[in-house]
Formats: structure tokens, C-alpha cells, sequence
């Protein structure tokens, strides 16, 4: 009974859902990966979603919002490319 109740609290532990995180530690993670301000951002509709506006960035910077964003439980999303309509 014990063990099934130890499996059962650590399968539950390991269910950690995504946070809204601040703008300070989003933007301190930009940083850290060589992006500038605003290039990475979370939106609250979709917390487990991190977004990167960053065309053509390096692989390493691909790398290190990664592995912070699986880290936090959380999917990276890069947008190569924006296109605007003509007005």
C-alpha cells in the first residue's frame, strides 16, 4: 500500500504545469541567450507556450531559450519571419 501510494505522489510531482513568469525573468533569459529586449516573450492565454521573434537566430540561442523553456515546463515557439500588410 505504501509503494503505491509513493508511485502515485511522485507521478503526480512530476505533472508540473507552466507559470506566468515575470517580464524581468523573461527578459533576463533573453539576455542570457543573446537576444535583445522584447524578442522573447510568454502570453498569458498560453502559458506553456514561449514565443521568440527572432529572424534568423543562432542555434545557440535556439539552444539555451530551449532548454529554459523544458526546463519550466514549457514549448518554444520561434517566428522566423512577419510579414505586415500594406495599408
Amino acid at each position: 500500500m505504501r509503494l503505491c501510494l509513493a508511485a502515485v505522489a511522485l507521478s503526480l510531482s512530476a505533472c508540473a504545469t507552466a507559470r506566468m513568469h515575470s517580464v524581468a525573468e523573461i527578459n533576463s533569459v533573453g539576455q542570457r541567450c543573446g537576444l535583445a529586449l522584447g524578442e522573447v516573450f510568454q502570453d498569458e492565454a498560453e502559458k506553456k507556450l514561449l514565443f521568440v521573434v527572432r529572424p534568423g537566430a543562432e542555434p545557440e540561442q535556439r539552444l539555451c531559450v530551449n532548454r529554459w523553456a523544458r526546463e519550466n515546463h514549457m514549448k518554444t515557439v520561434f517566428v522566423d519571419a512577419i510579414q505586415f500588410p500594406e495599408s
